[in-house]
C-alpha cells in the first residue's frame, strides 16, 4: 500500500543520501535510503511510497535501467530522476522511461520537494 508520506532515496554518494534525507524530513517526509540499485530492488515493498528519487549513475548500474525493471515487473512507482552528468540522450532515455521530474544536481531544494508535493495532493 503507497504511503504519500513515505520517499525513497537511490545514491551511491552517501554525502548525498545524507543531504536528501534531511531535506525530506524537513519537510515532512519519511525517508528511507539505499546506497545501491541492488539494495534497493531487494527491499520488500517497493510499491510503499509515494515516489523513488533515482539517481541515473548509480555504481554499476544505470537508474534508467532500473526504472525499466520496475516498470516490467508491474511496479508503478513514480520516479524522479537526479543526475551530475546531464547529456541530451540521458535526459531522452530518462524521460521516455517515465519520469515526474528531472534534475541535475546540484538542484534547488525546492525543484526536488514541489512534484513529491503534487504526488501527495494527487492521492
Amino acid at each position: 500500500m503507497q504511503n504519500q508520506n513515505v520517499v525513497f532515496v537511490v545514491d551511491d554518494d552517501l554525502g548525498m543520501l545524507k543531504g536528501l534525507k534531511r531535506l525530506l524530513r524537513h519537510h515532512g517526509y519519511d525517508c528511507v535510503v539505499f546506497s545501491s540499485a541492488e539494495e534497493f530492488q531487494n527491499y520488500g515493498d517497493l510499491e510503499s511510497a509515494c515516489c523513488v528519487v533515482l539517481d541515473i549513475n548509480l555504481n554499476n548500474e544505470s537508474g534508467i535501467d532500473v526504472r525499466l525493471r520496475l516498470s516490467a515487473a508491474g511496479i508503478s512507482l513514480p520516479v524522479i530522476y537526479i543526475t551530475a552528468d546531464d547529456s541530451p540522450t540521458v535526459r531522452t532515455e530518462a524521460m521516455r522511461s517515465g519520469c515526474i521530474a528531472y534534475l541535475i544536481k546540484p538542484f534547488r531544494a525546492q525543484s526536488l520537494i514541489e512534484p513529491i508535493e503534487r504526488l501527495a495532493r494527487v492521492a
